[in-house]
């Protein structure tokens, strides 16, 4: 599977959400650092982490620290 993000209005998503929305999340720069929200309400207020946090975050998620296998 060919993935990639797809950038509409600020915020990015996974090629892989296709266009019925699912469980995914989005995300957008927020001055240094990142926010997330939710996908299918997108009205909602999103998280916002601190650069420093995305990183520690994205160390995480390459390092299988999250996976349910």
């Amino acid at each position: 599977m060919d993935l990639h993000a797809e950038k509409v209005d600020g915020w990015f998503t996974s090629s892989a959400c296709g266009s019925q929305g699912g469980g995914c999340v989005e995300v957008a720069r927020s001055g240094e650092g990142m926010a997330v929200r939710d996908g299918k309400d997108p009205g909602r207020p999103a998280l916002e982490f601190t650069a420093e946090q995305w990183r520690a975050f994205l160390a995480g998620v390459q390092a299988g620290e999250f996976d349910l296998v």
